[in-house]
């Protein structure tokens, strides 16, 4: 089907993000960016950013609901565009420390979003300690998935100081708003061509029965896969629990070379070593706590991105998850780390992935009113514990206005009833841990914060144990050794 009259529909899965934010739960994913010093003019940041607005039309674009809840909701211009709203100016008070910055990006990333306007903004802190400066934005998970779609900021950035010329887009004019009848009549004209889809699908399987038995019966086994290993809920712990409106944010930060060097040495993957660090982490946190943690296994929702490579760069979602274990009462690093990549490689044997793929293709053709009731369903079933996303940035070094980024805090948002969300990026030789916590659940997130640190650390040096302990080979062995296969 092509473009519609009115405006580009949002995806099942995209949509399902608007029925999650309920209550406490803003499904916008942010990010604290900290930058070289001095920060710019404001009205140059505004003219930037408005110079490259047309790159990414969508953020001039707001949601527009279909009446009688007949579909799903649809993009149109805003015709009451200015960006003036969407980019703030802030400053931290003397001496601008991390803590300062910390409460700052708490307050701005707890509000929510205005569904009458385009689902993002930005902020402009100034008065960090050190000269520097940081950039706050804010962008609704309907809009992108944080994985693998490119927002805003990333074409904001250059890959100098000096930055590049960028084309102008043409005098930008909001096309006229539908009205509801049009937008309604439109939707019911779609849900009328699925069951043509649904044809369209059946007749391709008739040309090739046997591919088309293959590829479904393989699928079948990775739904299978993904609600057989989401079937039990998630032990209960305080970070399930009732959320609030008001957040706290903290961050780690680390350089990528280590987290490489733990994986080279005790085994796994750069994914497998950050769910070793944080299951650690939290273990630490939940014994300070008072709660026990012998034998127990919490379980993460770990997002993948499933964006064809032909794709990437596009705008919306396109997501998967995971079930991880953390194994938080194994206070033995090696062993921790071994446990979550044996089960590791399980899971992405058992095509969980293409599992939750599977269903958010399904996804599209369900009527919005199920899509509303499953999405707020999910979260109250505690399928999960936390969530660990760990978003792959570029390693070369990006630059705002001729000042160089330094360092990238994530931001994950918090669903019903889970007050802690862990969101990890790489950048530029750099891996930074941001933690989004619940106000009133977690007011020490700060401390496991540092219980994230001390686990880092002790993979660290379990890392360098083995390393020394590996045996090296002398001189008069290796010599030995060449003289046998010369003879």
């Amino acid at each position: 089907m092509g473009p519609m009259a009115s405006g580009d529909r949002l995806t099942g899965l995209d949509a399902s993000f608007l029925h999650l934010e309920r209550g406490g739960a803003h499904m916008h994913i942010a990010s604290c960016m900290i930058f070289e010093g001095p920060a710019p003019a404001y009205t140059d940041l505004l003219k930037h950013i408005e110079g490259r607005l047309h790159l990414v039309p969508r953020y001039r674009q707001r949601i527009a609901e279909v009446p009688l809840r007949q579909g799903r909701p649809i993009w149109v211009d805003d015709p009451h565009f200015n960006i003036g709203y969407h980019l703030r100016h802030m400053a931290l008070p003397a001496p601008g420390e991390s803590a300062d910055l910390a409460r700052l990006c708490g307050r701005v990333f707890a509000s929510s979003l205005d569904r009458d306007k385009p689902l993002w903004e930005m902020s402009l802190v100034e008065g960090l300690a050190g000269g520097k400066f940081a950039l706050l934005a804010k962008t609704h998970h309907a809009l992108v998935d944080g994985i693998s779609g490119v927002d805003l900021t990333a074409v904001l950035f250059d890959l100098s100081p000096e930055g590049q010329e960028i084309e102008p887009g043409p005098v930008w004019s909001p096309r006229p708003l539908p009205s509801p009848a049009e937008i309604l009549a439109e939707a019911l004209l779609e849900r009328a061509t699925v069951p043509g889809e649904l044809t369209r699908v059946a007749s391709a399987a008739v040309r090739r029965p046997r591919k088309a038995l293959q590829r479904t019966l393989s699928r079948l086994e990775a739904v299978g896969s993904l609600a057989s290993a989401g079937t039990e809920p998630a032990p209960p712990t305080p970070l399930n629990v009732p959320i609030g409106t008001h957040r706290r944010f903290a961050w780690v930060e680390n350089e990528l070379s280590t987290v490489k060097e733990i994986k080279d040495a005790l085994g796994g993957t750069v994914n497998d070593v950050v769910l070793s660090v944080v299951a650690g982490g939290l273990g630490s946190y939940l014994r300070s706590k008072g709660h026990p943690t012998r034998d127990l296994t919490l379980r993460a929702m770990v997002p993948v991105s499933v964006r064809p490579d032909a794709e990437r760069g596009d705008l919306g979602n396109q997501v998967a998850v995971m079930w991880a274990p953390l194994p938080v009462g194994e206070t033995d690093p090696v062993r921790r780390l071994r446990i979550i990549s044996k089960a590791m490689a399980v899971v992405k044997d058992s095509g969980q992935a293409v599992g939750a793929k599977t269903l958010t293709e399904l996804s599209g053709f369900a009527p919005q009113t199920i899509m509303a009731q499953a999405a707020r369903l999910v979260p109250r079933q505690r399928f999960f514990n936390v969530v660990v996303t760990n978003v792959p940035g570029p390693q070369f070094p990006l630059y705002l206005l001729t000042s160089k980024l330094l360092d990238v805090y994530p931001m994950v948002p918090l669903a019903e009833q889970q007050a802690l969300g862990i969101a990890v990026m790489s950048y530029n030789g750099r891996l930074d841990f941001g933690l989004n916590a619940d106000w009133d659940a977690l007011p020490d997130v700060d401390l496991l914060a540092e219980d994230l640190r001390l686990a880092l650390a002790d993979m660290k040096r379990a890392a360098k144990a083995r390393t020394k302990r590996k045996p090296r080979t002398s001189r008069k062995q290796s010599a030995d050794a060449a003289a046998n296969i010369s003879a």
